[in-house]
């Protein structure tokens, strides 16, 4: 599949970990982060690019038609005889009703529906990369970078790391965005989102039920029976919904459950390593 490789490159203030266009920080802000922790959002922000690396080619392959164009030319076995002609106007107008009445769609050779969310996908993780490739270049005052497909650009931002490192505001840009598009990718393909268990009972049912799920930032209580005393809270009206602790409540979830909150702490922690290893 080709993508366009056009972008219009602006420049709005520091981006946010949740942002979608991942345009420039602001230059004058944010160079001082102590060496250990650049080195380990450097290495986060490595692993999110090369698990992208690996999953966009997938993400294309899901996007090719799963069904051959009946415009395409087909092989005919020699001795056979002429291939079948393809449905006359007539039928095809009968199968445009009897699909917008019924819902139903003719058997035989056709096109595969439109994959709107992969398609989404693709075109939201290209023009994220492009965005992330002239944003790098602009903050360490190099050229506007060349055009290349997605693959290139990520493996040239990759290649930038050691320079961004002493700019704390874009390593921290790079790594957040280049995790959300592998995020993007991973939810496109279908891949479920990471759940750790933690030790400690939940406050509200008493059960072994306590489930970090680091893409949230938070604690869920997966028990299908757990009703908790907060009415502001949707679990005791929804049975689809789970009780939550966000991380300002991960102090007083441990008190109150038994847990360590260094465990806690841990299991949610939202890295490159833990989502690629599954």
């Amino acid at each position: 599949m080709t993508t366009s490789n056009t972008s219009t490159s602006t420049t709005p203030p520091t981006p946010q970990p949740s942002g979608r266009r991942t345009t420039a920080p602001d230059p004058g802000r944010g160079n001082g982060r102590s060496g250990g922790r650049s080195d380990s959002t450097a290495a986060d922000a490595l692993l999110w690019i090369e698990l992208l690396l690996r999953q966009f080619p997938e993400l294309l392959v899901e996007l090719a038609p799963s069904y051959r164009s009946p415009s395409a030319l087909r092989a005919t076995p020699a001795g056979s005889g002429p291939a079948p002609a393809g449905p006359t106007r007539a039928e095809r107008e009968e199968a445009l009703r009897a699909e917008q009445a019924h819902g139903l769609t003719p058997s035989g050779s056709r096109t595969s529906p439109v994959r709107l969310h992969i398609s989404d996908a693709v075109r939201d993780i290209t023009d994220g990369v492009i965005e992330l490739d002239e944003a790098v270049h602009d903050r360490l005052r190099m050229p506007r970078p060349r055009r290349e497909q997605v693959s290139g650009r990520l493996l040239r931002v990759a290649g930038l790391l050691d320079r961004a490192a002493a700019d704390d505001v874009l390593l921290e840009h790079i790594r957040d965005e280049a995790r959300r598009m592998a995020r993007r990718c991973t939810r496109a393909l279908g891949g479920a989102e990471p759940v750790v268990r933690v030790g400690g009972r939940c406050p509200w049912c008493d059960s072994v039920s306590l489930r970090a799920f680091p893409a949230r930032r938070a604690v869920l209580c997966v028990n299908p029976a757990c009703r908790c005393t907060d009415p502001a809270c949707d679990c005791r009206t929804d049975p689809a919904h789970r009780h939550a602790w966000s991380e300002g409540a991960w102090a007083r979830l441990a008190a109150e459950s038994g847990g360590d909150l260094a465990e806690l702490t841990g299991a949610t922690a939202d890295t490159a390593r833990r989502e690629g290893g599954r």
